[in-house]
């Protein structure tokens, strides 16, 4: 754990050459200085990243500067924005401490997700500060607010829907979640599909069997499997039909019992395809649908049985509907700024 002191004044200085602090972040107070001394030194440089990285990004997110001497660490800025680095700096040590990695990513993350007052509180089982979800290859942490509620409702809800745009981890979690619900024995099987849209494009005709033909479509979900399982364990597993990846027209007329089944790329279905997906569910099953509104593939984009289905089972109890907007994408930030270049502002989830 790290020990926290009582703020005090003072010049603070680290070994690399002093840098002023970014913007300062939205909270006002005086500037107050905060120290933390870490107990295992040999987990500083994890924490702070490669050249410091982790800790730049901290001091541009929250207008702070940071400094490290042997292994204590100074923080200088405003109360509030002060406070939360050295909050986020704690969590992140702790995470270390429990054998999870820590990148520039899961610094942004946890910054925006201290910046959430609705999740104060909220802890997972093991008492890490949110809920995560564990895989064979790795654990996955939760990298914004949205992100929090969506795993809580992957692991309550019989039905989630997870909209947003590209990048916000919508399908990545919910394969996560499915992978780790299999692994653990509380499903028997784990049902991928996408419904064969083309994406602006005719590819033609496409030789091979029925799976070479629609493997192209699927692709983004066994690139998300290959990182939750061994190479070895996936191969056997979708060789037995433990692991079942099909396109969405090869879903009627069955009933899904026992199963974690994901939609992915859902805005592209008609309302009548969402409606004989949906109807599939089965005893002891749960099921995931994942799309983007605003990027409808479809002849007509007013059709899409994505807005649809939303639309007619609100507030249905069991029915989770999660938005995720262009500030929660967690790929490169760049991608988000792309997002909200195409779309306008970002919207409030």
């Amino acid at each position: 754990m790290a020990k926290k002191s009582a703020p005090r004044g003072g010049p603070a200085s680290r070994s690399a050459p002093p840098r002023p602090p970014g913007p300062a972040a939205t909270g006002g107070g005086d500037r107050v200085r905060l120290e933390l001394e870490f107990e295992r030194p040999q987990l500083l440089g994890p924490l702070f990243g490669q050249y410091d990285q982790n800790l730049i990004v901290l001091e541009n997110r929250l207008g702070v500067y940071i400094a490290a001497r042997g292994n204590r660490v100074s923080i200088e800025g405003e109360a509030d924005s002060a406070a939360r680095a050295r909050d986020v700096l704690s969590g992140l040590y702790d995470r270390l401490a429990r054998g999870q990695g820590v990148d520039p990513g899961d610094v942004e993350g946890a910054v925006a997700i201290l910046a959430d007052r609705a999740l104060d509180g909220v802890v997972a089982n093991d008492g890490s500060p949110h809920p995560v979800i564990r895989t064979r290859r790795k654990t996955i942490v939760p990298r914004s607010p949205t992100q929090v509620r969506y795993i809580e409702a992957l692991g309550r809800d019989d039905v989630i829907f997870a909209l947003g745009p590209a990048g916000t981890g919508k399908t990545y979690l919910a394969v996560a979640q499915a992978v780790s619900q299999l692994v653990a024995g509380s499903v028997d099987r784990l049902i991928l599909s996408r419904p064969a849209v083309e994406a602006g494009e005719r590819l033609g005709f496409l030789p091979g069997d029925m799976k070479d033909k629609v493997d192209p479509y699927l692709r983004p979900l066994y690139d998300a499997l290959y990182d939750m399982l061994p190479t070895e364990q996936v191969e056997r597993r979708l060789a037995s039909g433990e692991i079942e990846i099909a396109p969405l027209a090869f879903m009627r007329g069955r009933t899904l019992a026992s199963a974690f089944v994901i939609l992915d790329e859902a805005q592209n279905t008609t309302p009548l395809q969402m409606k004989m997906f949906l109807t599939r569910f089965g005893q002891g099953s749960r099921m995931v649908v994942c799309g983007d509104p605003n990027q409808v593939d479809l002849p007509n984009p007013a059709a899409s049985g994505l807005a649809d289905a939303v639309r007619k089972l609100d507030g249905i109890p069991g029915i989770a509907t999660l938005r995720f907007s262009s500030r929660e994408v967690v790929r490169h930030p760049i991608v988000g700024r792309i997002v909200e270049a195409y779309e306008g502002p970002p919207q409030d989830a």
